[in-house]
């Protein structure tokens, strides 16, 4: 599957590490519909093999306990849904 691209106003470079399972990587991606802004997400169950790996890879750089969700916003990484965290990092409050 890899990162799919979700169109919207430009808040910077965000990308969203999730799984599909996760209710609070749902949250997470519907407050950034919400918001509006432009955004990557990658369902990291959906991947398999290198692909997979290399996404592992990429996420341990910011979250060595590959928890989900993991947001990365602009060099800021949010772990775990974070209402006003993200919010700030997207310049909404």
């Amino acid at each position: 599957m890899g990162k799919v691209h979700v169109d919207g106003h430009d808040a910077g470079a965000v990308t969203l590490y999730a799984l599909s399972t996760c209710m609070w990587c749902k949250k997470t991606r519907d407050l950034l519909s919400k918001l509006g802004v432009s955004y990557d997400y990658v369902y990291v169950d959906l991947t398999s093999g290198a692909e997979r790996a290399e996404l592992i890879d990429e996420l341990r750089k910011f979250n060595p306990d590959l928890t989900f969700p993991t947001l990365v916003a602009n060099g800021r990484v949010i772990i775990g849904f974070k209402e006003k965290e993200i919010m700030s990092a997207l310049g909404a409050l």
